[in-house]
């Protein structure tokens, strides 16, 4: 039977954890610890392979996200490879390895000197925070945002002082995962916030944790499952829907904002090297309160002009297995 592209799809947040149980999951910790990292990352070859063969669902939307940007491509090999019958098992692969590369950053075996910041707003960034702001950061599921917080956990920032992050994320979708990597590194779970915990009381926290210099970092790309606000933006040509809640959030703190994204050279790489891009929001949150709307609205079409322009140039790296346009809903 073929697969079919329009097969409905369910809320990201209701699509559990497919890649392995809690045991395999601690098999790969024990391997980790006793094995050279290489090995780990060949390793990641078949078992992305074998995702390939299983998950009907991964393959479907895979195919559905690569197939509609292809023809936006500028890139004529890159478009081919999007069209290509082997896309889906690329982009599987290329997940295989984000998730080892996390295990590395929380592990502590993943080299600073293989982060390359560019010539963009990091060094306002940097020197914010060396001041003692704090800073609120949009990251996605483009490229590989936990990297970031691992590396930062061990204080590999370019910044004197040890940055306290909070993260705002879902913990229900990847619990097995989450376990071990707290396990791997008990600092993982410190200072993350449940998507579905935000209330009052999490605004005053965070602005508490901003006021001390720290940073918060939130996911601007997923929905969410608890029937928050969303918004339509234009998206790769047709409309598709992002959380409002995150970017009402971000103006409600009025911290800077900066929209982070880390993006691995090479999709399939070996000895793999990320090139990190920080940009900083150039609203001011110094508004009324009948303005708050406008703003946020304003930074989340920035967020999601820039999402677009670099899942144009690394679609492999945009790890959403779930029909984000709605298509087949």
């Amino acid at each position: 039977m073929t697969e079919n592209r329009k097969e409905t799809s369910p809320h990201w947040s209701r699509q559990n954890e497919q890649a392995a149980g809690y045991w395999q999951l601690k098999f790969l910790l024990v391997l980790f610890r006793g094995l050279p990292v290489f090995i780990l990352r060949i390793i990641a070859f078949p078992v992305g392979f074998f995702y390939f063969l299983f998950s009907k669902r991964g393959r479907i939307e895979s195919r559905r996200f690569l197939r509609k940007i292809a023809p936006l491509i500028k890139d004529p090999g890159l478009g081919k490879k999007c069209r290509s019958p082997f896309g889906p098992l690329r982009h599987i692969i290329s997940f295989s390895l984000a998730l080892v590369e996390k295990i590395q950053s929380w592990g502590g075996k993943f080299r600073f000197e293989d982060i390359h910041f560019q010539d963009d707003d990091i060094g306002e960034l940097i020197r914010e925070l060396e001041e003692g702001e704090g800073a609120f950061l949009v990251s996605s599921h483009l490229g590989n945002a936990e990297l970031l917080r691992g590396l930062s956990n061990l204080g590999w920032t370019g910044v004197s002082r040890k940055i306290p992050v909070t993260t705002i994320m879902d913990t229900n979708v990847t619990p097995y995962f989450n376990r071990m990597l707290e396990e791997l590194n008990p600092e993982f779970s410190t200072d993350i916030i449940g998507a579905d915990e935000i209330g009052p009381q999490t605004a005053i926290l965070l602005e508490e944790k901003l006021a001390s210099g720290g940073m918060v970092v939130i996911a601007g790309d997923r929905t969410s499952a608890a029937g928050g606000k969303n918004i339509t933006i234009p998206f790769f040509g047709q409309e598709a829907s992002f959380p409002f809640g995150v970017f009402y959030l971000a103006s409600l703190m009025k911290p800077h904002v900066y929209f982070v994204f880390g993006l691995r050279r090479g999709d399939l790489s070996l000895m793999p090297e990320y090139t990190i891009h920080v940009h900083k929001s150039p609203l001011s949150f110094d508004f009324t309160r009948k303005e708050r709307i406008e703003k946020s609205t304003l930074l989340a079409h920035s967020f999601a002009a820039l999402l677009e322009s670099y899942c144009e140039k690394q679609p492999f790296q945009w790890y959403n297995f779930f029909d984000f346009w709605q298509e087949g809903e």
